[in-house]
């Protein structure tokens, strides 16, 4: 599995970003895919998830009716559309892909950088 992130970028506070992340290989009938991200000296943490079946989506607290994660099943993408943002949200986000059936595995993309000024 490849999940390959676009859309990084710098903006300023109260802008919008978009990302995306695109997933090839055998990325499983049944999946949880993800954002997570990292900032200097900060552990990594989850952003926000999407199950592949009903959508069922996930928000850490801090990003709560400001980011919207979906997803095209079709296209094997899903995306993170950012508004209002912070320098708080400033990090490396990665994507994330969760097998879970048929098969399982855990796999992460590159990372974008998000550099959000005040």
């Amino acid at each position: 599995v490849q999940l390959v992130e676009s859309g990084g970028g710098l903006v300023q506070a109260g802008g919008s970003l978009r990302l995306s992340c695109a997933a090839s290989g055998t990325t499983s009938t049944i999946n949880v895919m993800g954002w997570y991200r990292q900032a200097p000296g900060k552990q990594r943490e989850l952003v926000a998830t999407i199950t592949s079946g009903g959508g069922s989506t996930n928000y850490v607290d801090s990003v709560k009716g400001r980011f919207t994660i979906s997803r095209d099943n079709a296209k094997n993408t899903i995306y993170l559309q950012m508004n209002s943002l912070k320098p708080a949200d400033t990090a490396v986000y990665y994507c994330s892909l969760r097998a879970v059936w048929p098969h399982t595995g855990d796999y992460w993309g590159q990372g974008t950088q998000v550099t959000v000024s005040s």
